[in-house]
């Protein structure tokens, strides 16, 4: 829409609950009192890292009071991450970026910090280090033949030899890495997908075609700090909205989408004409809307029903005190469920947040992700699927202080728990059949070659999403908005439109790789392994 917009097409967005999706931000039912503000939850905490491009690019042209670089000026950079570890001290690591000043440690946090880092090093065997580096030198050094055709089709959890390994170095290297950095699962991953978001990283991490420091986060609420001002401005440029507008079907006929069946706020079905159509729906939504003579018209979107879809959901607990945690994203590594998290009002220096949110005693949101839905729990020996809504709350919370409160201090006290919030999108939890309206598109072996062409075979149809086929091969939301370039560049080619087209950047390739890619290129036309892989 906005891309569109700025090249002068009228568009009308229809949006079957609220917009910005999966990555909004929302207000807790009930929770504000005294003139203040409701408290603040979302699907899932944020994270933008340096190595988007496509989506920095948009929120700089937000505009947003004060900021000369509009919405990209609320993003702020965490100074540090931690791996918390259960029954073990916490591996605390720095995130510096120039001009960054670390926060300052007491000696109690400096012993701490140096007994991690030395029982982590004790932890994983020196050649089992030297492996895993290995492997990453394989794949810093294969050609794209061999990433698409070969390393698609191996598991992460295969590549690195994890089920040969111990126990820390399958939590930390195989499982710890892909789901602070990737969220994805080690296990069924293509080691295509994992690794090249690796490389992104490092590269990132050593300056290299960065747009910022690895980790960013937003100054604020989502909404507040990104979503609303967007809408905003995309009103401004004539776009209309309709909330609560459902799409059921897009309507074929005579080799072109006729219509879109929609369903309006009353439950009425009425068929929107226009122009052209962008399908900008999450590939779960998306593929109910295409029937069977769309299907026919276009193989790649059948192939969609390949790609799979997992459950990754958040739920925020509202804190009476600052608990004193890290100031930035930590990784539960031991957890059942997968824990990540990050408390956030520290992170939000314009807002005092007793003061504009909530009843005035709580003085913090404790946001987590829960990645992993199908594993028994702690408390009860049950999935989080089978708890209710109740009993997932009081999991996660045990399971965090299992973690945090393990090592002879309290990080998270049960009387500072003021209340928590699951993400509305998980309904009927406890019963047999869970509901999840926000599922993660997942990157098991294979996927890379099921996902679709934002321009499809249909002249008046696009795609844009985060299954849409992208350089960065990941569900993100950077790969969303690089499909949605990619998709208004299309309708512009069609229409032999002059309107300039819209710049879609890839990851970033290393130079002073290219060489060793080339010759692997080579060994992989001859049959040959990478001169690297010692198997």
């Amino acid at each position: 829409a906005h891309e569109l917009a700025e090249r002068g097409f009228p568009v009308t967005v229809y949006e079957r609950r609220a917009l910005g999706g999966k990555a909004r931000s929302m207000d807790v039912p009930g929770s504000a009192r005294g003139g203040r503000r409701p408290l603040p939850a979302e699907h899932g905490f944020r994270f933008i890292p340096g190595i988007y491009h496509n989506l920095p690019d948009t929120m700089r042209r937000i505009p947003f009071p004060g900021n000369p670089r509009g919405v990209w000026d609320n993003l702020v950079a965490p100074p540090e991450m931690s791996f918390a570890r259960t029954g073990r001290e916490d591996l605390r690591l720095p995130l510096p970026w120039p001009g960054h000043r670390p926060a300052g440690l007491t000696l109690d946090e400096i012993r701490r910090a140096l007994t991690a880092l030395l029982e982590t090093a004790g932890s994983i065997p020196a050649w089992q280090t030297a492996y895993f580096v290995n492997r990453l030198m394989v794949f810093l050094t294969s050609c794209d033949e061999r990433r698409d055709e070969e390393w698609e089709q191996v598991p992460w959890w295969d590549f690195v030899a994890a089920d040969r390994m111990g126990y820390d170095y399958q939590r930390l290297l195989a499982v710890g890495v892909t789901r602070n950095l990737v969220a994805t699962k080690a296990e069924e991953a293509s080691t295509r997908t994992v690794a090249r978001l690796l490389e992104a990283f490092f590269l990132n991490s050593s300056g290299r075609g960065a747009d910022g420091p690895v980790d960013r986060i937003l100054n604020a609420p989502t909404n507040e700090a990104w979503i609303d001002p967007w809408v905003d401005h995309l009103t401004s440029l004539g776009v209309e909205f309709r909330i609560g507008w459902t799409v059921r079907e897009l309507a074929y006929g005579s080799g072109r989408v006729t219509g879109a069946v929609i369903e309006d706020p009353d439950g009425t079905r009425r068929t929107i004409t226009a122009d052209h159509y962008i399908s900008a729906m999450p590939v779960e939504h998306a593929r109910r809307t295409w029937g069977t003579a769309l299907r026919a018209a276009d193989p790649q979107l059948a192939r969609c029903d390949r790609l799979r879809t997992d459950w990754m959901t958040g739920i925020q607990f509202y804190l009476t005190e600052r608990a004193p945690m890290v100031d930035g994203h930590v990784n539960f590594i031991d957890s059942p469920w997968s824990l990540t998290a990050i408390q956030q009002a520290g992170h939000w220096p314009a807002r005092d947040f007793p003061a504009d949110y909530g009843d005035g005693s709580a003085v913090d949101c404790l946001s987590v992700d829960v990645s992993e839905w199908d594993r028994p729990g702690m408390l009860y020996g049950k999935t989080a699927k089978q708890c209710t809504p109740e009993q997932v709350a009081r999991e996660v919370w045990a399971q965090l202080k299992a973690a945090l409160n393990d090592t002879g201090r309290t990080v998270l006290r049960d009387g500072a728990l003021h209340s928590w919030f699951l993400d509305p999108g998980v309904r009927d939890l406890g019963t047999p059949h869970p509901v999840n309206e926000d599922e993660l598109m997942i990157h098991p072996v294979g996927t890379l070659h099921n996902r679709p062409q934002a321009v499809t075979a249909v002249p008046n149809l696009y795609l844009a999403g985060d299954y849409v086929s992208v350089d960065i091969d990941l569900a993100t939301m950077e790969g969303a908005n690089a499909s949605a370039r990619a998709a208004v560049n299309g309708l512009l080619d069609r229409i032999g439109s002059a309107a300039e087209r819209c710049t879609v950047r890839p990851l970033f390739r290393a130079p002073e790789l290219a060489a060793a890619q080339r010759h692997d290129r080579t060994r992989h036309r001859l049959g040959l392994r990478n001169l690297l892989d010692l198997g």
